[in-house]
């Protein structure tokens, strides 16, 4: 018996029609190397414009109707995958990862590109307010805090909800996402760092130091307040203390 595969509008997802905004999409992917995997290509918004770049390009689409009509029209060097991208075995080796994610998915498949091996940049197209939080404007979210020692998040521009069909209630966002070359935070203590990050967010603060806020925060001093508390928690709330208590 065929079991039904829902369309990706039955998936919450939005297809994308603003030329311009692919332009953008292409133009950050041109700033970046290597091979290059697209997930959710729908009807090849993104990946034929992609495919100017001339670099080795593999689309992952879970719709098989959608995926067989588009590797009808891409060059012979690009390969459409049908597979859900939560379940597609990423390579471990350096490519770029583009996407135009469902927006209920949002959280999901963030959590899965950050624990993915290999991939050195990500130009995804998210919901706005996603895309800010995680790109730390107005403060940073315990989520960005845990991945910023090993990934620099940048809010690309924003993406009105008149540029996809069907229109969602929201508009949208370009995110990027780079793995930084010499991480912060040592990879064997990822684990112990994003639990003090958990703990900082979801206990009273004296983690790091007493008035300080978490969100004011930098990459680079969640990275060194993680090593003082390791060091000399006596020292660590002293340091930040003195420097992130806000201003009165």
């Amino acid at each position: 018996m065929r079991t039904h595969r829902p369309g990706r509008h039955e998936l919450g997802q939005n297809f994308l029609i603003d030329l311009n905004t692919v332009e953008t999409v292409v133009k950050l992917v041109a700033g970046t190397d290597g091979p290059i995997i697209e997930f959710g290509t729908g009807d090849g918004a993104l990946t034929l414009p992609l495919e100017r770049l001339g670099r080795p390009l593999t689309g992952v689409e879970i719709d098989a109707r959608r995926a067989a009509r588009l590797a009808g029209r891409v060059r012979p060097s690009t390969e459409i995958v049908i597979a859900d991208f939560l379940r597609f075995p990423l390579p471990k080796t350096s490519y770029v990862l583009v996407g135009n994610l469902p927006f209920h998915l949002t959280t999901t498949t963030l959590r899965h590109v950050l624990a993915a091996p290999g991939w050195t940049d990500a130009v995804l197209l998210v919901q706005w307010e996603v895309a800010r939080r995680r790109a730390g404007v107005g403060g940073a979210t315990m989520m960005t805090a845990q991945w910023w020692p090993w990934f620099d998040f940048r809010l690309a521009g924003r993406v009105p909800a008149a540029a996809f069909r069907p229109r969602p209630g929201v508009d949208g966002g370009l995110l990027t996402m780079t793995r930084r070359e010499r991480p912060l935070v040592d990879d064997a203590d990822r684990a112990r760092y994003q639990d003090f990050v958990r703990r900082v967010f979801t206990g009273n603060g004296r983690e790091i130091a007493s008035g300080a806020l978490p969100k004011r925060l930098t990459a680079r001093q969640w990275a060194e307040a993680f090593r003082l508390r390791r060091g000399s928690p006596a020292r660590a709330r002293g340091a930040w203390s003195n420097r992130t208590a806000p201003r009165r």
